[in-house]
């Protein structure tokens, strides 16, 4: 026995002293680069031991390696604007997706997680077939134009899946809430230093030639001619900024009604983030992202009105969330104001200015409805909208494309997200993606309505509007918003989160204890 011991003793020696040498090694090579002020060449190192760290634990654990996949995926342009944009960076978080997905779906095969069967699977593999087909479209000058436009629309569609095998109690949910909040409140402060101390706050002194119109944008109000710059935060662009906050926003909302009606630990975090991203969403500048804003303040707050508990008699909580969001909130804008006059001023300026009826520079209507219009009827201009151009041709990163082939850029899109479908793929298009949309919001509405009076009702909202206000008012609007990978990730996540609920409500319908009868006689008010 003691013989049998000695070869992995050996074996274990042999590793030990194998991992030391390797580790001054890269000790050796990290002080080189140190001594030499290479940071650009110690921050790629980092950055791949990173990525292997996550691997490595994707393929261990895949919720595990979800999370460092999430983390890698809001703060990735951090790295790109630093890194000088470098394609690697860019489709790392493409990599960390692919491995999620391969350890995700072992798990399933292996029963040791349950399938989502999406009832709205068929209508989505209409468009799907479509996208592939467009792929091989004659029209287009190049197959990585097809290849990009494919990974756009339909790389992270599994992710809902993942969305339903991530979400087993309220426990995950919980965490999951709480550490998205968290991250969003993180990136939302970071947004409002830079708004304060300018885009050279986050940003290097030199963008990556292809990120200087996105980075360092400024923008001034029409009419007092006050100049202020647009935040990106960790972002490349102060667009992606823009639509996370939303998205950060809503998600927020949800998650403090969720928290509060199932009396669960978090709230000391969320809530202080609404304000934080309220206040960010201010100081952004983008009349797109203060509308969507106070739009969702108000469906928010009238749906989960409605669809309080009322006959357990837990309404208050309802209302103890939507009283808390409104204090936290004002309380953020008052120390703003007063911290910041001039900072918040010139925003606000431009807000009114710009989308008060009264004002001689209103422009809301003309970018509401005319400006789209006129975007929709240019994509029938284009060369074969018939049948189209190919997917990906008028598509985010084209650019990458074109440089990378050697062609000159296409300058086929469009700004309106209907003719940017039609330019790529055609004009059956449209009527398939109204076909899909429609049939995924027709299911997951009736998901909501089930989970009404139910302490999941809140977020189940929040998932609802927000996929509402992707699909159809921001595709209107472009589809940049449906294309830009952070809104694409969390769709299709959330979709299966909701999806799962109804599961988790019938095996745990009650977290909050039953009230008395004296309590019941209080009604559904009881503060």
């Amino acid at each position: 026995m003691t013989n049998a011991r000695i070869p992995a003793i050996r074996s274990q020696a042999l590793i030990t002293v194998s991992v030391f040498v390797l580790g001054i090694f890269i000790a050796w090579q990290l002080a080189q680069e140190i001594t030499t002020n290479n940071m650009r060449s110690l921050t790629f190192a980092v950055a791949g031991f990173a990525a292997i760290a996550a691997a490595v634990t994707i393929l261990r654990n895949w919720r595990s390696g979800f999370y460092m996949f999430l983390v890698w995926m809001l703060f990735e342009d951090l790295f790109r604007k630093y890194m000088g944009n470098g394609v690697a960076l860019f489709f790392g978080k493409d990599i960390l997706a692919a491995l999620v997905y391969i350890s995700l779906f072992a798990a399933i095969r292996s029963k040791r997680e349950k399938r989502f069967r999406a009832p709205f699977l068929l209508s989505v593999s209409f468009f799907f077939l479509l996208g592939l087909l467009q792929v091989f479209n004659p029209n287009s000058p190049h197959i990585l134009y097809g290849l990009l436009g494919f990974k756009t629309y339909f790389y992270y569609i599994p992710l809902m899946y993942l969305g339903y095998a991530l979400i087993r109690n309220d426990e995950d949910l919980r965490i999951f809430l709480v550490v998205n909040v968290a991250l969003a409140g993180l990136i939302s402060a970071l947004g409002i230093a830079q708004a304060i101390l300018g885009n050279s706050f986050l940003n290097p002194v030199k963008l990556a030639p292809e990120l200087e119109d996105m980075g360092n944008l400024q923008k001034s109000t029409p009419i007092s001619n006050q100049l202020f710059s647009l935040p990106d935060s960790v972002f490349v662009s102060s667009g992606r900024y823009d639509f996370f906050l939303v998205l950060a926003f809503i998600l927020a909302v949800g998650a403090g009604g969720y928290l509060l009606l199932g009396n669960l630990r978090g709230r000391n975090i969320v809530f202080p983030a609404i304000g934080i991203i309220a206040v960010a969403t201010l100081l952004c500048g983008s009349r797109g992202a203060f509308m969507f804003g106070l739009m969702s303040t108000l469906v928010l707050t009238a749906g989960c009105l409605w669809g309080a508990p009322w006959r357990q008699r837990q309404a208050h909580r309802m209302m103890k969330a939507i009283r808390r969001s409104v204090i936290v909130g004002a309380i953020a804008f008052a120390l703003l104001l007063l911290l910041f006059p001039q900072e918040a001023g010139s925003r606000i300026a431009y807000y009114t200015e710009t989308l008060l009826p009264s004002s001689s520079a209103y422009q809301l209507e003309d970018r509401s409805w005319d400006y789209p219009l006129q975007n929709f009827s240019d994509a029938f201009s284009r060369p074969n909208w018939v049948f189209g151009n190919g997917i990906g041709t008028a598509s985010l990163g084209g650019q990458y494309v074109a440089k990378l082939v050697g062609i000159p850029p296409l300058n086929l899109g469009v700004e309106e997200g209907y003719g940017v479908i039609i330019v790529e793929m055609g004009i059956i298009a449209p009527f398939l993606w109204i076909l899909w949309t429609g049939s995924l919001l027709y299911c997951s509405w009736g998901v909501v309505r089930t989970l009404r009076q139910t302490r999941f009702f809140p977020i189940a909202l929040a998932i609802f509007w927000f996929a509402f206000l992707l699909l159809y008012p921001m595709t209107y609007g472009g589809i940049a918003a449906y294309q830009n990978y952070t809104y694409n990730i969390y769709f299709w996540l959330l979709v299966g989160i909701l999806f799962r609920l109804p599961e988790i409500q019938a095996s745990t319908p009650n977290l909050v204890p039953i009230p008395s009868a004296r309590s019941r006689a209080k009604g559904g008010f009881q503060f």
